[in-house]
């Protein structure tokens, strides 16, 4: 069931693959989405507990993973708060033994639906030593964002993750992607929700990242705002990242 085509007027998720998101076609950036999106009924904290590989139908969820990452892409919980409308990118295969968990799309991404389609993927890309093509292929990596909508822009970058995200959907995702995985984390808020035992600061757990091995890799934002912190800290590049290339190499065998 997991490879099944979703069946239905389901926009953002492509019909001919169970993991990859679509660039749907759909309303104008700045469009406030229908009443009718908005009145779907949503998915709350409670419906957790259930709400995992195996489980039945809850509510109109269901725990098959193609019908999970409809729910996803079609989730509105967040929308009054939202400065534009909801788009949720997400990408996910039940192979996929990569989980990159950044923090949020950015506005470029918003408006392709392609998840990292920006500078800062690219330079994540070379960092992990993926092509586009692995990258981008479901059942090797699963791109699992702290929020999964762009939260609009703030004076300095974006505006932090929706809260509403992580603790709604990435349990009941998680759990159908492979129990041997590496699990890239990306960023203060994905490292606060996953690592508790991470250090005083981001540099600090960054520089100590093989205490978190062979199941974590902790990686500052690649964006090009972080191009100060990388000159800061030029073991990034000469220590750091050969040794991240070679445990994804690892995965990939």
């Amino acid at each position: 069931m997991a490879n099944a085509p979703v069946v239905g007027p389901i926009t953002g998720l492509d019909p001919h693959d169970s993991g990859r998101v679509a660039p749907a076609t759909c309303r104008e950036p700045h469009q406030t989405p229908p009443a009718a999106l908005l009145a779907r009924p949503q998915p709350t904290l409670a419906h957790l507990p259930r709400y995992v590989a195996n489980a039945p139908v809850v509510g109109f969820m269901s725990a098959d993973l193609t019908a999970l990452l409809a729910d996803i892409t079609s989730c509105t919980v967040c929308a009054e708060s939202l400065p534009h409308r909801p788009r949720p990118v997400v990408q996910a295969g039940p192979s996929a033994r990569i989980v990159i968990i950044g923090q949020a799309p950015g506005r470029r991404v918003h408006e392709s639906g392609i998840p990292w389609d920006d500078p800062s993927g690219k330079t994540l890309r070379r960092w992990l030593g993926l092509s586009d093509q692995q990258f981008y292929d479901p059942n090797i990596v699963a791109l699992v964002p702290m929020g999964f909508c762009y939260p609009g822009s703030a004076r300095s970058g974006d505006n932090p993750p929706r809260p509403e995200c992580a603790p709604l959907w990435h349990e009941p995702l998680l759990a159908h992607l492979p129990e041997d995985r590496l699990s890239v984390i990306i960023g203060t808020y994905a490292l606060k929700r996953y690592v508790p035992q991470r250090k005083k600061t981001l540099t600090e757990t960054v520089a100590n990242f093989a205490e978190y091995l062979p199941e974590q890799v902790v990686l500052p934002h690649p964006s090009p705002r972080n191009q100060h912190w990388l000159t800061k800290n030029p073991w990034f590049e000469t220590d750091t990242l050969p040794l991240v290339r070679q445990r994804v190499n690892e995965i990939l065998v």
